[in-house]
């Protein structure tokens, strides 16, 4: 009985026409799954649109069935009427206030709490830290009440202290965070500033924090995203109009003239603007650095 021979010849054939299989399959994954991924953005932006959309209609288009998508005519003076109702510059102003000094207080407490978990070995640190990830699962409604007689007993209720302060003691998930992304950064760096005098400190401020302006950037991201949409915080310690935020100047444009639907639309539409544009503007950076945070666990 023959034996059949071998041909290298035939492999080659086999391993070529496989080439534009592979081609094919990886061309359909990718036109599906960025398929899905424009649908999905779709189904997100659709809200964004309406809200839009509304801010511009007339009065009579609002409520129309079906849906008027496009405004006919434009009603741009919604924009100017809003502010006219209610002193929104003034609510922009007090928002702004609380975010800035909320970021500045997070970033520098997480961070450092950070570098003492990540860079500095200390007895029990691992127990520790593990508490500080636990508080985490407690909600803000069970510290609520004990919060807002500490705050009230200190004179602080109608001013932006109960709200400022506590962002100077840390943040666990933000802790969390930076701690990852310290871990990364290797021992040598603090090595070789060690040989050369530095104490933690100057390693901190002169080492670590140039090297997590990634990390930094979206702590600071995520804090100033919490403080601008924050309702409960300032519903509960801001008992004056003159200090209300955004959240707080929509939720009294409601209760004041709920029926005005378009100039509602409009003021939302001038509360969620900045925080678009901002996201826009550091979405790079924000993308590296939640990307660079696990690395090392």
């Amino acid at each position: 009985m023959a034996v059949p021979s071998f041909n290298p010849s035939d492999e080659s054939v086999l391993h070529h026409s496989r080439k534009p299989r592979k081609r094919a399959r990886h061309v359909w994954q990718f036109i599906v799954k960025h398929g899905v991924l424009i649908i999905l953005s779709l189904a997100f932006l659709v809200p964004l649109f309406w809200m839009v959309s509304t801010s511009l209609k007339p009065s009579p288009e609002i409520f129309v069935w079906p849906p008027v998508w496009i405004p006919h005519p434009f009603e741009w003076h919604n924009y100017p009427d809003a502010f006219h109702f209610q002193p929104f510059l003034l609510y922009l102003r007090n928002t702004l206030i609380y975010c800035v000094f909320t970021v500045i207080g997070t970033v520098l407490s997480s961070s450092l709490v950070a570098y003492g978990f990540a860079r500095i070995r200390w007895p029990e640190r691992n127990i520790l830290f593990a508490i500080m990830l636990a508080t985490m699962m407690l909600p803000f409604q069970v510290v609520m009440i004990p919060m807002f007689v500490l705050f009230r007993d200190l004179g602080w209720v109608g001013t932006f202290l109960p709200l400022v302060v506590p962002a100077f003691f840390g943040s666990a998930f933000n802790i969390f965070l930076l701690r990852q992304f310290f871990m990364t950064i290797p021992e040598s760096f603090s090595d070789a500033a060690r040989m050369d005098g530095a104490t933690e400190f100057r390693i901190y401020a002169q080492v670590i924090m140039p090297l997590a302006k990634p990390a930094l950037a979206t702590v600071a991201l995520f804090q100033f995203i919490f403080a601008w949409n924050d309702f409960l915080g300032p519903l509960i310690y801001l008992n004056k109009q003159s200090l209300y935020t955004i959240s707080l100047g929509l939720q009294s444009f409601l209760s004041s003239y709920g029926t005005e639907w378009g100039l509602l639309m409009a003021a939302s539409t001038m509360a969620t603007l900045p925080i678009i544009i901002l996201f826009f503007l550091t979405q790079r950076t924000f993308i590296q650095g939640i990307n660079l945070t696990g690395i090392k666990g």
